[in-house]
């Protein structure tokens, strides 16, 4: 299924009504170049989910929890993995594990960027990939293809 996003807002947009639809546990793998709006997208999941707190890249941390408000440690919440400096297949591989294991166990949604990284593609997954419309005009938007899990 493939979207046109005009902006930053219908970015965020569009990831608050897909938190609606991801169930707890689930993993979303977001494909696309640097700038396109992978962040942009999950800041709108996180407020999808409820999570109010400011939504960041993990780019230098890799990886970034946030649990739901008022869970009390009951577990859901958002678990954002960024894969972007890992050269070795690997180091991503070992990474994405820890993190998918943490957040399965704790009802998170798992959203990871740059899974391109990893060995390979993990099935059961969610997918998106991202594109700028016109790389040369990035006020042109978004093309955002959706992917259920096989």
């Amino acid at each position: 299924m493939t979207h046109h996003l005009a902006d930053a807002a219908a970015t965020h947009a569009f990831g608050r009504q897909l938190a609606a639809r991801l169930g707890p546990g689930s993993t979303l793998l977001l494909q696309g170049d640097l700038g396109a709006g992978k962040t942009c997208l999950v800041q709108g999941l996180a407020a999808g989910l409820g999570i109010r707190e400011p939504i960041t890249s993990p780019t230098f941390a890799l990886a970034q929890h946030y649990p739901l408000p008022g869970g009390g440690g009951g577990g859901g919440g958002l678990v954002h993995l960024d894969l972007y400096r890992l050269e070795l297949a690997a180091a991503a591989d070992e990474l994405f594990a820890q993190e998918e294991e943490e957040a399965r166990a704790v009802g998170a949604l798992l959203a990871v960027e740059w899974p391109e990284r990893l060995s390979v593609l993990p099935a059961g997954c969610w997918r998106i990939h991202l594109n700028l419309a016109d790389p040369h005009n990035p006020d042109a938007g978004r093309q955002l293809e959706l992917c259920a899990p096989d």
